[in-house]
């Protein structure tokens, strides 16, 4: 809006007083309509009008809106493993966006779903990209809700909850590891063969595994699987991404009761 000489705006607010619609504003003064209702929100400001903000700029933490705990801790997890903020010159709010495989439809339902729920008067949005979709939100206080947000890759900076966030995860620790799970995770089945009697015999066992580059976000994975009670171990200490495993059968079962698989 810096761009617009002051003398187009100030002939502007002198319409908008006398009552003229801001849709009428921008077309006499070739001005976008966002533009001219900006004007006329900071205009009332100045002059200590009442100022009606819509429900879809309030932040759950700047400006107390309810937000649902159980979905943000899902949509964090979501974040943690597949989730980025951007922010680019032609939009005027930043943007949440969470990748998805198309090999899994119902997950990027889910992702959807997360973030209507967690924004639920800011619409979404899903951009087609090669061999999946991004699933976006635009939401100009982002930042106050993902301050892990930064400039560079996740795993080349830290990754630390603020204690409201540790507060979440604490109450809703399943559906944290569910998104995490669902972001940079798999379920998988493994089979073996055995000769007992003289008889081969195949046998299945599933293992679910989370691969992520970033040790602070594993450290989270793992801290809230101990809470819960769920046996891990690490693989791959050499390689920069690095896995976490669950395999056995108890702790597997946990799993499956409160994560299950993609689809």
């Amino acid at each position: 809006m810096e761009q617009h000489n002051p003398s187009i705006r100030d002939e502007a607010l002198v319409l908008m007083r006398r009552g003229v619609t801001n849709r009428a504003v921008a077309e006499r003064l070739n001005v976008p309509r966002g533009t001219v209702s900006w004007w006329r929100h900071e205009d009332r400001k100045r002059r200590g009008e009442l100022v009606k903000v819509r429900p879809s700029m309030l932040c759950p933490r700047c400006d107390g809106r309810a937000l649902d705990r159980p979905a943000y801790a899902y949509l964090l997890g979501l974040y943690l493993g597949d989730g980025h903020i951007s922010h680019y010159a032609k939009h005027k709010v930043p943007s949440l966006m969470i990748s998805c495989d198309d090999a899994w439809p119902g997950l990027q339902d889910a992702t959807e779903a997360a973030l209507r729920t967690v924004f639920p008067h800011n619409a979404t949005c899903r951009v087609r990209s090669k061999g999946s979709h991004n699933i976006k939100v635009y939401f100009k206080h982002l930042a106050c809700l993902f301050p892990q947000h930064g400039p560079g890759k996740k795993h080349q900076r830290p990754i630390e909850l603020a204690s409201w966030q540790q507060e979440i995860v604490d109450e809703h620790p399943w559906e944290f590891i569910r998104g995490l799970i669902h972001s940079d995770g798999s379920r998988i089945t493994n089979w073996t063969e055995k000769i007992i009697g003289g008889q081969r015999k195949r046998y299945e066992y599933t293992r679910y595994f989370f691969s992520n580059a970033s040790s602070d976000i594993l450290r989270l994975f793992t801290d809230t699987l101990d809470k819960v009670g769920v046996d891990w171990r690490s693989a791959n200490q050499a390689r920069l991404v690095q896995n976490i495993s669950v395999a056995k059968k108890a702790s597997v079962a946990l799993m499956d009761a409160h994560v299950g698989p993609k689809h």
